[in-house]
């Protein structure tokens, strides 16, 4: 998929909102630093997936897993009708990943064209060794501009990674490049 970077003009993504044009809100959100995870519900043909960086996990009895989704996005679609969605922790080679789910370097065929995917109870479950979640969609409520979906968790398989993806300022980054801000 090319060098691994998304099309830029300027420097900018060019639908990007200018950073001075956005809200308050969303310049701090900018300055937390969030996981980057991909969502995936439906079936391997008629599936959706979306890069989610505002994740919580919530320990329990069941374990819940919650994230703020957009309701205009396929995946929204899907993961109602299905009932259920497979959450995927990403890492530093996933850059390219992220961004075709966020549809920043969307795909010209399917969504699932040409990546390593195996069907689940829960949906689309990405090949590669990532830390992973399957969840049974509990509810969601409307909040700002998303919905706060929540799941609980029915499946989950741990995998060590070496250097997770980090969302930053508008861009991907890894917990190396953290490091090095300091």
């Amino acid at each position: 998929m090319g060098d691994g970077y998304a099309i830029r003009v300027g420097g900018q993504h060019p639908f990007a909102t200018p950073p001075e044009r956005r809200g308050l809100a969303r310049r701090l959100r900018g300055r937390l630093v969030a996981p980057v995870t991909v969502w995936t519900a439906g079936s391997l043909r008629e599936g959706a997936g979306l890069t989610v960086s505002s994740v919580l996990v919530a320990d329990g009895e069941p374990a819940r897993l919650l994230g703020l989704i957009d309701p205009a996005s396929a995946f929204w679609e899907a993961m109602r009708q299905a009932g259920a969605f497979v959450v995927h922790v990403l890492a530093e080679g996933d850059r390219s990943l992220a961004e075709r789910f966020a549809e920043v370097r969307p795909p010209i065929r399917g969504m699932f064209d040409g990546l390593e995917v195996a069907a689940s109870r829960w949906g689309p479950v990405l090949g590669g060794t990532r830390p992973r979640a399957g969840c049974r969609l509990s509810g969601s409520t409307t909040v700002g501009y998303s919905e706060l979906v929540q799941g609980v968790v029915e499946e989950v398989e741990l995998h060590d990674l070496d250097d997770p993806l980090a969302w930053l300022h508008g861009e991907y980054r890894t917990v190396r490049d953290l490091d090095d801000l300091g």
